[in-house]
């Protein structure tokens, strides 16, 4: 177990992002990622069955809802972005998936939003081959940071991040745990896509690390659960 966790937790109210999200170009296109949701998905369960109440933020993927969770689902990074805000926070306390004005206790973060968005959605398909160039441009424009975003206002909430980086990409983690103001960031690869097993850095903000070789996502989802940032 890595040291940074404590082997129980009283019952929260924990918010689990999952999947990747969707930029739309046009009605048929868009721009989007491999993420499958499993570890998202994997952390939610873990959650529950630990006795949690979840609402769990799902981007466009085919994942069978863990039991006693509710689920909220989404397609954009803007949209992602609302529906943690309010789960988090409250900030819209009579819809569906949010825990009231007290909001949640914790977050992890495990989707793979997309950083960027076209600038402008088409009405109509995208038709540049018409003009016949070999070659167009998309112009694109930066998306919100959900985690940078939830993370300067999260007081004493717990929020874990992910990272998946090519190559080593520690430094990189690293740097993203001290700027969105996360308690942990999870650093995997790209291996971990689509895979049912995965090998993680919990990176901690006390500089801790810890690494989990080669598990399930179910066995890194139930040691996830159960960080614990009085100790970080």
């Amino acid at each position: 177990m890595p040291r940074s966790q404590s082997k129980k937790h009283a019952p929260r109210k924990v918010v689990v992002t999952a999947g990747p999200t969707r930029e739309r170009i046009d009605p048929v296109r868009y721009l989007s990622n491999d993420s499958s949701g499993l570890m998202g998905f994997e952390i939610a369960r873990a959650a529950a069955e630990s006795g949690d109440k979840v609402i769990l933020i799902a981007g466009p993927v085919n994942q069978e809802t863990p039991a006693g969770v509710t689920r909220i689902d989404v397609e954009s990074a803007r949209d992602m972005l609302k529906a943690v805000k309010n789960a988090l926070f409250g900030t819209e306390a009579r819809l569906k998936g949010s825990f009231g004005k007290a909001g949640a206790d914790a977050l992890f973060m495990a989707a793979a939003v997309g950083d960027w968005r076209p600038k402008r959605r088409l009405s109509g398909k995208w038709r540049a081959k018409d003009d016949g160039n070999e070659v167009a441009s998309l112009e694109l424009v930066r998306n919100p940071d959900i985690l940078a975003t939830v993370g300067r206002r999260k007081g004493s909430r717990l929020v874990v991040g992910f990272a998946l980086e090519t190559g080593s990409g520690l430094k990189r983690a690293l740097a993203k745990l001290n700027r969105k103001g996360a308690d942990f960031i999870v650093l995997n690869g790209e291996t971990a896509l689509g895979a049912t097993r995965t090998t993680v850095t919990i990176l901690g903000k006390d500089g801790s690390k810890d690494c989990v070789q080669n598990r399930t996502k179910r066995e890194v989802a139930r040691l996830l659960v159960r960080l614990d940032h009085t100790n970080s």
